[in-house]
């Protein structure tokens, strides 16, 4: 599932795009080349694992002897199925934003690229809806605990939608409102597609509809 994945909830009110990017690599990032080579395979076994049988496929014994490290090691990185499940959409959400950007959206105008990228989320989504249905889960059941990467994943998400916009400079407050309530409408539409409860279509329909809230907020030319 390294092609595209999104999934939203927290937004901070204002930062720099150019900023941004910097504080959302994972703090992996700090870790030693062994140590990240380390984190690298618990999360590809992660992913594995939930690919095969969703959230409660991921049994933290199982994630360990699949990568090759101890339990004890593991808990060291991530303290709970949670946590890890979290880190994992992280670590899908990067990939996402790298393949964006070697292929960024094809459409002209902004609502419209914005809809393309997360219609190709949704697409991605579709060939291996276990993993999704367990990264989704974990955010459901996020905790305080768990606060800093459910923000890191609401910052990446940001970040793409930006990205798909083409802004070149910081984002309105409008700008970022707008943003706020499709990653909500996102967050919602990927839920009930998950449960069965919406088809594709209808969810592209509902992208769709509230991506145009971009052009509402598009800065009016100057004079």
């Amino acid at each position: 599932m390294h092609d595209v994945r999104l999934l939203p909830t927290r937004t901070r009110n204002t930062f720099e795009v150019g900023q941004m990017t910097a504080e959302v690599k994972p703090a992996a990032l700090r870790l030693t080349e062994r140590q990240e080579a380390r984190r690298r395979r618990i999360l590809h076994a992660s992913a594995r694992l939930a690919s095969r049988g969703g959230f409660d496929a991921v049994q933290m014994r199982e994630v360990a002897e699949n990568s090759g490290v101890a339990l004890g090691t593991l808990y060291r990185y991530f303290p709970s199925k949670v946590h890890l499940l979290v880190a994992t959409m992280q670590d899908q959400l990067q990939h996402m934003h790298e393949t964006l950007r070697k292929r960024p959206p094809t459409e002209e105008e902004p609502a419209a690229r914005v809809a393309q990228t997360l219609m190709r989320a949704f697409r991605a989504l579709q060939r291996e809806p276990h993993l999704a249905d367990a990264m989704v889960r974990a955010l459901t059941f996020a905790d305080r605990s768990v606060s800093p990467e459910v923000d890191t994943v609401s910052r990446l998400t940001t970040a793409i939608i930006l990205d798909a916009m083409g802004l070149d400079d910081s984002p309105t407050p409008e700008q970022l409102s707008a943003v706020r309530v499709i990653e909500h409408t996102w967050h919602s539409a990927l839920i009930t597609w998950l449960s069965g409860r919406a088809s594709i279509a209808q969810v592209k329909i509902d992208i769709e509809t509230v991506c145009r809230l971009i052009d509402l907020t598009a800065p009016a030319p100057a004079g």
